[in-house]
């Protein structure tokens, strides 16, 4: 059995995103020391219930493929931006890396970075093509960062 060029694609950017969560996790501590650093990730982590919560956990994804009879989710964190999983994993992350920052987990969060802006990209190309209302639901959101990008 062959797989889809596609599904591999995605195989591929869910593989990096978790190999650079995994490095950023064996490298330093799992709870930021410092207390704005740690109300990040609380707020991260909150951030990612919320969207979990709002889509229903059955409905979960970690791939950016759009599921058969999956529905498009606007309300909740959603109403605000488009990716709120994403955010909320680079928010985590960022608060980890600031507080104990090496070459090393720098060069690891760019590349998350990185991997998660081309797989959000590619989600969206999907989305666009599964829902009509996706190009307005566009227009009327933020990728990550509410009212900026």
């Amino acid at each position: 059995m062959t797989m889809r060029p596609g599904r591999l694609k995605s195989y591929i950017l869910v593989g990096i995103q978790f190999s650079a969560l995994l490095v950023l996790a064996g490298t330093g501590p799992w709870l930021a020391r410092h207390p704005i650093l740690l109300t990040m990730e609380v707020a991260a982590l909150a951030l990612a219930a919320w969207a979990i919560l709002t889509m229903r956990i059955r409905h979960l994804n970690v791939l950016p493929d759009v599921r058969q009879g999956s529905h498009l989710v606007r309300e909740g964190p959603y109403r605000w931006i488009r990716h709120p999983m994403y955010a909320a994993i680079l928010l985590g992350a960022l608060a980890l890396v600031l507080d104990t920052p090496t070459p090393l987990r720098w060069v690891v969060y760019a590349v998350l970075a990185v991997d998660l802006l081309v797989k959000l990209h590619y989600e969206e190309r999907l989305l666009a093509a599964a829902f009509p209302a996706y190009r307005t639901y566009q227009e009327t959101s933020k990728r990550l960062i509410p009212f900026i990008y």
